[in-house]
């Protein structure tokens, strides 16, 4: 059975190019975001590693933290951050998990529990649906997963977009519309009664249908 939206993100123990963590405990109070790749030294993912190097302030501005993970191990991980800062620009300074026995990507239902102990003699092409972003919360719950093939690269300025959004509505009981960015107008949820509403939004907000009240972002 796969992962949903709001169980428990999960926990292990693992070897990075930062040391070994405890990954609940490496997330601390805050938020992260784990991403995965199917093989080390290959070319989108190097461009979405480097990507995200350069985007660390803005996650970091969020109290987001980064974590990427690939099932090939840690020493492969050091060599590939070099091309990586070579490439892009952009040093990879967070962790990057080794995973040689699958057993994370396993875990995390981005391979069958079928697919073997080990890492070595595997293409990137078996690892394929190793491709998934997930944004955890402080109570390490898992708050979104989006999964991409390998052909086409992440778009990391969107996630953050997700991760505003869900971070926003985590703290006030609003959603967010189709293309909302930071700052634009949100929806007041169906579960907020109108009287309710008008404690909060004094200034009224605009209703299109009954169900459909757009306010300014609180």
């Amino acid at each position: 059975m796969g992962l949903r939206i709001n169980e428990i993100a999960p926990d292990f123990t693992a070897d990075t190019t930062a040391g070994e963590i405890n990954f609940h405990e490496w997330i601390g109070d805050g938020w992260a975001l784990l991403f995965s790749h199917p093989k080390d030294f290959t070319p989108v993912c190097t461009t979405e590693l480097g990507t995200v190097a350069g985007l660390q302030g803005d996650f970091a501005n969020r109290n987001c933290k980064i974590i990427g993970i690939s099932v090939d191990g840690v020493s492969d991980h050091q060599r590939w951050k070099d091309d990586i800062a070579s490439a892009t620009g952009n040093p990879v300074d967070y962790p990057l998990i080794g995973d040689p026995g699958l057993d994370i990507v396993k875990a995390y239902d981005m391979l069958p529990a079928d697919a073997g102990d080990t890492s070595q003699g595997r293409t990137a092409a078996d690892n394929a649906t190793a491709r998934t972003v997930f944004i955890i919360g402080p109570d390490k719950r898992i708050k979104a997963q989006l999964t991409y093939p390998m052909t086409t690269g992440r778009n990391f300025n969107e996630i953050l977009r997700l991760l505003d959004s869900i971070q926003l509505t985590a703290a006030e009981q609003v959603a967010t519309p189709a293309n909302w960015n930071q700052g634009e107008d949100v929806i007041i949820v169906p579960a907020v009664s109108d009287e309710a509403a008008a404690e909060k939004y004094p200034n009224g907000w605009e209703a299109p249908l009954p169900y459909l009240r757009y306010v300014k972002q609180p």
